[in-house]
C-alpha cells in the first residue's frame, strides 16, 4: 500500500498483481468541477448543473479534476466547444481557472474540457451568477403638457428611481423619515409598473402642495444576497426644482489649423439642483488628449481626425438634459490622387503624338472653398494656354479636381507634370502629384497565376488571392465579389489592394465563389477597366441536425434517433458511426442518403446515456443524443381558489395545486418530493396531461413564507424540479383603481352588452358636441387624472348599455375543506358623476362563480346629480369568487354621459357611509344599502 498526495486529494493505491496488469492498460478521460474562492452560495443539482453564486469583484476560482490514461488534455470554454470564446485574467489550458475582480459580463456557463484520443470528450460544466448592486439614480419629470422652467402648484411630479441590479431589486420611498406606502397620502400615489423587475419605482406627486416640498428618499435592496448592502439616494424637491439651461460662448463653427490648442467653454444658466456639465464628440468618445474641467473642454494639438461636431449636455436628473453644439473644422488637405485619360475621340486607350491627352488630379480639402491648384512641368510653373488647357471643379460638389488637358501631344511634352494643392490661407503644408508623360506610359494588363485559380482551400485557413498587374503607371486594384451584392470578407463591397493581393484570414465557407479583381481609374489609366476572375472553394466538415438533444423515455419504451446531413463540402465520400458513450453500435457509408437512423426496440437502464452520431468528411463531425428517463418538471397552478386559510391563530395553511409536464413520455410518476418538510407526496396510477393536482400544506408559522421545491420521482429516480415561494397574506384585503393605468387594474369590458366605457382625462377630453355634461376634472380635482365614463354622442341610442366588470375576487374560507359556511361582509365603494339633462342610469350587480342565474343588483341611480362628483357605498355578502359589474345606461339624449372614479372593495362592513343630499335607490337580496337622505343616514336590510 502507498500513500500519495497531491493537489489536496489524497489517495491510497493497492498496488496488488490485478492493480499491476491494469495499471497498462488506457482509459477514457473523466472530470469534475470543484469551486473555491469567494463563492456566496453554491446550489447542487444531481442531474442538472451546478450553480456558482458570486459578488461581482471577488474572485472565481473554479478547478477541473480529471482522470484517465494518457494524462487527458484540460480546456476550459464558456460556450460548449467554441475555441475562439475565451476570457481574461483565465489559465483556460490549465486546471484551475481563475478571474480576479469578477465583472457582471463574465457571468454565465463554463465548461470544463477533458479528451486523451480515447472516445468522447469528458466535459461538465457550471453556471456562474455574479450578483451587484449599483447605485440608485432618481429622474424628475413633469406631466406631459405641463412643463415649465419651474415645478409650480398644481403640477403633477413623476420621481422615477432606477438601479441595475441582480437579482432584481426591490425600492422604497422615504419622505424625509416618514416611509411612504400606497393610500397613506391622497396626493401620493406609488407605481408599481407592469413589464418591469422590482416592487417599487415610480412615485407620483398629484397636485404639488407645499408639503410635497420635501427631501425624498429610493432605498434600493436586494434583500442582503451576497451581503450586498442596501442603497440609497437623495434629491431635495423645492418651489425653485427645474431643468438645467446652458450657454455656449464659443463661435460656430470654428475654424482651426493642426497642432492648435483649442477652448470649448459651456456654462450653466439656470437649473435646480445644480447641474453636471460634461462634453461629447460626434464620435462618442472625446479624443485621448482633451482636458475637461468642469464645463471647459480644451483640446491641445488638434488634429484633423479631432474635427466634427462638440455638444455640451447639462443634467440634473430634472426634465431632459440641456444641449448645445458647436462644429471644429481643422484645415487640412488629404488623398491626392490622379489619372490619365488618352484621346477620347479615338478607339485607342495608349497615348500616341498628336492626339490628345488629358491629366486629372484630386485633392480632399477642408474647408473646401479654400483649396487652389497649380501645375508645373519638370518643375517649372505651367500657365493655361491653347494647348495647355487648365480647368478646375467645384470643390463644394466634389472632391476638388483640376485638369490639364495636353491638345495635339507633341515629342517636347513629354516630361514629368506636378499637380499642386494648397489652402490660401497658408499654414497647411502643400500636396503634389507627379505624373510621368512618356513613350512607356501605357494602360495596364491583369492577368492571374496558373496555380492561383481555382483555389481549394480547408475552413479557418489564411488564403492569399493574387492577381498580377502591367502598366505604368500601375493602378490601385479593387477587389469584390462576382455578384456585387455579396459583401467581401472585411464587410464593404470593395477591398483596395497597391500590390494586386486579396489576405483573407480565418476563412469561412461563407467565403466561397468568385471573386472580380479590377483595375481602378486612380494613379492609373482612366480607361475601361481591366478585370480578371478567381475561384476559391472552402472545405468544411459536415453541419448535422440536430447539434444536441434531450430524450426522455421510460423502460422498455422503443425509440429512434435521427442524425440528419445538412451541408458538408466536399460531400461525397460521408461516413457515420453510431456510439453510447464509446461503445461502438454501428457505423456505415452516406451514399445517395442524407441521413441515418438508430433504433432502440426496448429501452433498459443500460441504454440510458449519451449516444454519439459521428458524420465526417476530412475534417469530421460529431452531434450527441441524450437519453435519459428524468420526469418533467411539474407546473403551479397560481389562479388556486381560496388558497390560503388560517383555522388556528399562530398558524395557517396553504392548498398547492399543479400540473405534470408530458407526465406520459417517461415511467409512471410514483410521488413527488416535497422540498418544505422534506416529505414525499404519493401518487396512485398515472397521471393524466392537464390533470390537476391538489395537496394541502398545513401548520405554516404566521407571518413566515415558505419556499415549496417539488419534484418527480419515478423509478428511474428524480426528476426535475420547480420552485415557488408562499406568502402569508393576512386576513384583512382591499383593492382600490383609480384608473391612472392604462391596463386600467385588469377591469374587462363586457362582451355582450353595447358599446364600451371609455378612459379619459378632462385635459384630453373632446367636449365640443356636448359642453353641458361630463366631468371637467377627475375626483381629486386633477384635470390630469382619469377615470371612465360612457360617452352618449351619436351613434348611441336610447337605452343602450356598457357594462364594466371588475377582477374576479376570492372569498377566503376558513377551512380548506367544503363550502364557505358563513358569509363574509365586503364594502363596494365608488365615486360617480352624473351631470346632463339627458342622464340615463347608473347600476351596479353582483356576479358571483358557479350561480347560472342573473347577476344581482347591488346600486342604482336615475337621472342628473348636478355637476359634482359624489360617493356611493355599498355592503355586499358574496359566498363564492366574485366580480362587480357597473353598468351605464344611455339616456333620451346626447347630454347624458356618465363618470365613474376610485373604485374600493373592502373587506368588513362600510364604516363611512358618504355625506350627500341627493337620493339614490338600491334593490337586491342580501345586501345592505345606505341611503342618503335630507342629510340624514338611514341603513336598510333585503332592499
Amino acid at each position: 500500500r502507498t500513500e500519495n498526495c497531491d493537489l489536496h486529494l489524497c489517495f491510497s493505491l493497492n498496488l496488488t498483481f490485478i492493480d499491476l496488469i491494469f495499471s497498462s492498460l488506457t482509459a477514457p478521460p473523466t472530470v469534475r468541477i470543484i469551486h473555491s474562492g469567494h463563492a456566496c452560495n453554491v446550489e447542487e443539482e444531481r442531474y442538472t448543473e451546478r450553480v456558482y453564486t458570486i459578488r461581482e469583484g471577488e474572485t472565481l476560482e473554479l478547478a477541473c479534476l480529471v482522470s484517465g490514461h494518457p494524462r487527458p488534455q484540460i480546456r476550459w470554454t464558456k460556450t460548449a466547444g467554441s475555441a475562439s470564446d475565451r476570457f481574461q485574467d483565465s489559465s483556460v489550458f490549465n486546471e484551475t481557472l481563475r478571474i480576479t475582480r469578477i465583472q457582471r459580463l463574465q457571468g454565465g456557463r463554463y465548461y470544463c474540457k477533458a479528451e486523451n484520443g480515447l472516445g468522447s470528450p469528458a466535459i461538465k460544466s457550471i453556471r456562474v451568477d455574479v450578483y451587484y448592486l449599483d447605485d440608485p439614480i432618481i429622474t424628475v419629470h413633469q406631466s406631459i403638457g405641463e412643463a415649465k422652467e419651474q415645478f409650480y402648484y398644481e403640477r403633477t411630479v413623476f420621481l422615477r428611481c432606477m438601479a441595475n441590479s441582480n437579482p432584481p431589486v426591490r425600492y422604497s420611498w422615504r419622505r424625509g423619515q416618514e416611509f411612504l406606502s400606497q393610500g397613506l397620502d391622497k396626493g401620493v400615489e406609488i407605481y408599481e409598473p407592469f413589464f418591469t423587475q422590482g416592487e417599487t419605482k415610480i412615485l407620483k406627486l398629484k397636485n404639488l402642495r407645499p408639503q410635497d416640498y420635501a427631501n425624498y428618499s429610493c432605498i434600493a435592496s436586494v434583500r442582503n444576497v451576497c451581503g450586498i448592502a442596501n442603497k440609497n439616494v437623495l434629491f431635495k424637491l423645492s418651489n425653485k426644482t427645474a431643468s438645467p439651461t446652458i450657454k455656449l460662448l464659443v463661435e460656430d463653427p470654428i475654424v482651426v489649423n493642426p497642432g492648435q490648442t483649442v477652448t470649448l467653454v459651456c456654462v450653466t444658466s439656470g437649473g435646480d439642483p445644480t447641474p453636471t456639465l460634461t462634453w461629447v464628440h460626434s464620435t462618442d468618445e472625446l479624443p485621448k488628449k482633451s482636458v475637461l474641467n468642469g464645463g471647459t473642454l480644451t483640446l491641445p494639438a488638434i488634429s484633423i481626425e479631432e474635427a466634427g461636431v462638440y455638444s455640451c449636455v447639462a443634467s440634473n436628473n430634472v426634465g431632459n438634459p440641456a444641449k448645445k453644439s458647436t462644429t471644429i473644422v481643422v484645415r487640412g488637405l488629404k488623398k491626392g490622387r490622379f489619372w490619365i485619360t488618352p484621346d477620347p475621340y479615338h478607339n485607342d486607350d495608349n497615348i500616341q503624338i498628336g492626339r490628345e491627352v488629358k491629366i486629372s488630379c484630386q485633392v480632399e480639402a477642408t474647408p473646401p472653398e479654400e483649396l487652389l491648384f497649380s501645375w508645373l512641368k519638370n518643375g517649372r510653373p505651367l500657365r493655361s494656354s491653347e494647348r495647355m488647357v487648365i480647368t478646375h471643379t467645384d470643390p463644394e460638389v466634389q472632391p476638388g479636381t483640376t485638369n490639364l488637358d495636353i491638345i495635339d501631344l507633341k515629342f517636347t511634352d513629354f516630361g514629368t507634370y506636378t499637380c499642386v494643392a494648397v489652402l490660401k490661407n497658408g499654414g497647411i503644408p502643400e500636396i503634389s502629384i507627379d505624373v510621368n508623360i512618356s513613350s512607356t506610359t501605357v494602360p495596364p494588363e491583369l492577368t492571374v497565376p496558373r496555380d492561383k485559380s481555382p483555389l481549394v482551400v480547408q475552413e479557418g485557413d489564411t488564403v492569399e488571392l493574387q492577381c498580377l498587374v502591367s502598366g505604368k503607371p500601375k493602378p490601385i486594384i479593387l477587389w469584390s465579389r462576382a455578384d456585387k451584392e455579396v459583401p467581401m470578407p472585411d464587410g464593404g463591397l470593395q477591398t483596395e489592394s497597391y500590390d494586386g493581393a486579396l489576405r483573407i484570414v480565418n476563412v469561412s465557407r461563407e467565403m466561397t465563389g468568385t471573386y472580380r479583381c479590377a483595375t481602378s481609374q486612380y494613379n492609373g489609366f482612366n480607361v475601361k477597366p481591366r478585370e480578371a476572375l478567381v475561384e476559391l472553394t472552402v472545405q468544411y466538415p459536415p453541419a448535422v441536425e440536430p447539434l444536441f438533444t434531450e430524450i426522455r423515455q421510460g423502460l422498455g419504451r422503443a425509440f429512434t434517433l435521427n442524425c440528419r446531413m445538412l451541408r458538408a463540402h466536399p460531400s461525397k465520400v460521408l461516413k457515420y458511426e453510431w456510439k453510447l458513450g464509446t461503445r461502438l453500435l454501428t457505423m456505415g457509408q452516406l451514399d445517395q442518403r442524407d441521413e441515418t437512423d438508430y433504433h432502440v426496440r426496448a429501452l433498459n437502464r443500460e441504454g440510458y446515456g449519451e449516444y454519439t452520431c459521428e458524420v465526417t468528411n476530412e475534417a469530421g463531425s460529431a452531434f450527441i443524443f441524450f437519453v435519459t428517463g428524468r420526469a418533467y418538471a411539474p407546473e403551479f397552478y397560481y389562479d388556486t381558489y381560496s388558497a390560503l386559510w388560517q383555522n388556528r391563530p399562530r398558524v395557517y395553511g396553504f392548498k398547492l395545486q399543479w400540473t405534470q409536464q408530458n407526465p406520459l413520455s417517461v415511467d409512471r410518476i410514483v410521488a413527488y418530493r416535497l422540498g418544505i418538510k422534506q416529505q414525499e407526496i404519493p401518487m396512485e396510477g398515472a397521471i393524466a396531461k392537464g390533470e390537476l393536482i391538489t395537496h394541502n400544506l398545513t401548520e405554516l408559522i404566521k407571518p413566515e413564507a415558505y419556499l415549496v421545491r417539488l419534484t418527480p420521482i419515478t423509478r428511474f429516480g428524480e426528476g426535475d424540479s420547480t420552485d415557488r415561494t408562499i406568502r402569508y397574506s393576512g386576513e384583512q384585503k382591499s383593492f382600490s383603481c383609480s384608473f391612472e393605468d392604462e391596463a386600467v387594474c385588469m377591469f374587462t369590458q363586457d362582451k355582450t352588452d353595447d358599446f364600451d366605457w371609455t378612459r379619459h382625462s378632462a385635459a384630453t377630453r373632446d367636449t365640443k358636441y356636448t359642453p353641458n355634461t361630463g366631468p371637467s376634472s377627475d375626483r381629486v380635482g386633477s384635470k390630469q387624472g382619469f377615470y371612465m365614463y360612457i360617452e352618449t354622442s351619436r351613434p348611441r341610442l336610447e337605452g343602450e348599455k356598457a357594462r364594466l366588470l371588475t377582477p374576479t375576487f376570492n372569498v377566503a374560507p376558513k377551512s380548506p375543506y367544503g363550502t364557505v359556511t358563513s358569509s363574509p361582509t365586503y364594502c363596494f365603494g365608488f365615486y360617480y358623476h352624473m351631470y346632463g339633462k339627458h342622464i340615463g342610469a347608473l347600476n351596479a350587480y353582483l356576479r358571483q362563480k358557479g350561480q347560472s342565474g342573473a347577476d344581482s343588483s347591488v346600486w342604482t341611480l336615475v337621472g342628473n346629480q348636478g355637476d359634482r362628483w359624489k360617493q356611493a357605498k355599498v355592503n355586499i355578502h358574496p359566498t363564492a369568487s366574485f366580480q362587480l359589474v357597473l353598468e351605464g345606461i344611455r339616456g333620451p339624449g346626447i347630454e347624458g354621459d356618465i363618470a365613474i372614479d376610485d373604485v374600493t372593495i373592502e373587506e368588513g362592513e362600510c364604516k363611512d357611509p358618504p355625506h350627500n343630499s341627493k337620493c339614490f335607490f338600491g334593490k337586491g337580496g342580501g345586501h345592505d344599502l345606505y341611503i342618503i337622505q335630507n342629510q340624514s343616514i338611514r341603513k336598510r336590510q333585503g332592499l
